[in-house]
């Protein structure tokens, strides 16, 4: 089980270099390309593009494939994407595959979430996930920072055509050490489909892309924030960024258990975190030490809440658990877009870099208000016959059999 989960999570790995180390080498790409910055970032916009379109796209058009079939396919188009990135010889061309390869990815960590809960012992499924994520943060402490370095020294291509080999890798281990895993019983397009429209799923999708987008807000102009507020070098820039990957590693281990011992009330103790983080965030990051310390509490707030909503959503989507998890990606994505416009319009209109921090808090209390207003809708209604049986409550639900939660 564990060369399974080190195989998906090496995939995990490369997925998540590939999204962010883009940020870190626009100024090569735009001078190999001659084109200027701005129009370089937007290969960051196409691949989200990506992601949003994808995950439900490639989840429903694969649900009749088994678990690994699934892995295969996806990290296939991952690696195939990444090695016509590195291959493609103009700008459009580049956009394009950026867009490509991003369309596996929230399928591929639907797939990856269901087959690692399949392979758990009850009470420790959230637990597994959580190590699959793991190659996703993972990659923000050393592929991204590797990744930059190496496009700096040997050009922007040779970045992309490692995380294709990368991707190769994980293909190989899944192949390898992924074995058969059956179809939920009962699990059907039409299930998964009728599953995504679970009032308390569409609620919790909102939840993600409210609370999340303030953690956005924020990242999208870390760098320029730590240099105008905290006086950080370039040098000092990249290590406050690996910080955020060690944070989101962390939050991703304590959500996971947080997930298994008290599903709902997880739910709104991370979101409260992760507002109260944001909050103090605009006033911790005008020293270089608190600052440091404020963006690993962001990157260990933000990915805890991610995990328990993760399992929230998969736990409410109980017949939907690929589609549901798949689309908690997209809605990450978008909660990227979505912040990333809230905090340049605060730093345009002249509020300093400390504003977006401030409107992410509001952001993040938005999305607890909302969960706080689901969790009301889901109590269960009084019972009326003497003796009948209320249900098992969710955190039970969790540890259910291997076909329930994700």
């Amino acid at each position: 089980m564990r060369l399974a989960l080190l195989a998906m999570a090496i995939g995990a790995f490369g997925i998540g270099t590939t999204e962010f180390v883009i940020m870190g080498l626009l100024p090569e790409v735009s001078a190999d390309l001659h084109v200027s910055e701005s129009t370089a970032g937007n290969l960051i916009a196409g691949y989200a593009i990506g992601v949003v379109i994808g995950a439900p796209l490639l989840t429903v058009l694969s649900t009749r494939l088994p678990r690994r079939g699934a892995l295969l396919l996806f990290m296939g188009m991952f690696a195939v994407g990444n090695l016509l990135t590195a291959l493609a010889p103009e700008f459009g061309a580049v956009l394009g595959f950026r867009v490509l390869t991003g369309l596996p990815h929230g399928a591929y960590f639907g797939a990856a979430a269901v087959a690692a809960a399949q392979l758990a012992e009850p009470g420790r499924r959230a637990r597994n996930v959580a190590r699959v994520f793991l190659g996703l943060t993972i990659a923000n402490i050393v592929g991204v920072p590797v990744g930059t370095w190496l496009g700096q020294e040997l050009g922007w291509r040779a970045t992309f055509g490692v995380v294709a080999a990368i991707g190769l890798v994980a293909v190989a281990g899944i192949a390898l050490c992924v074995p058969r895993l059956a179809k939920p019983e009962g699990v059907r397009l039409r299930h998964e489909l009728t599953g995504l429209g679970n009032r308390q799923v569409v609620l919790g999708l909102l939840t993600i892309v409210l609370g999340c987008s303030g953690v956005f807000a924020v990242y999208t102009y870390i760098a320029p924030t730590m240099k105008a507020l905290a006086d950080y070098t370039e040098a000092g820039v990249t290590g406050v960024l690996a910080l955020f990957g060690v944070g989101m590693t962390l939050g991703s281990l304590i959500g996971g258990r947080m997930a298994d011992r008290a599903l709902r009330p997880s739910v709104y103790g991370t979101l409260a975190s992760l507002a109260l983080v944001l909050l103090a965030f605009s006033f911790l990051a005008r020293n270089p030490w608190t600052a440091a310390l404020a963006v690993l509490l962001l990157g260990m707030a933000c990915f805890a809440t991610a995990t328990v909503i993760q399992v929230f959503l998969m736990v409410k989507a109980e017949h939907a658990p690929t589609l549901t998890s798949a689309s908690h990606h997209a809605a990450f994505n978008l909660a990227n877009a979505i912040g990333a416009w809230i905090g340049g319009a605060a730093i345009g209109a002249g509020l300093g870099y400390g504003a977006p921090a401030l409107a992410g808090a509001a952001m993040a209390g938005f999305g607890l208000s909302l969960a706080l207003a689901a969790g009301r809708l889901d109590r269960p209604r009084p019972q009326h016959a003497a003796g009948e049986d209320p249900g098992p409550p969710e955190a039970d639900l969790v540890s259910a059999g291997s076909g329930s939660a994700r």
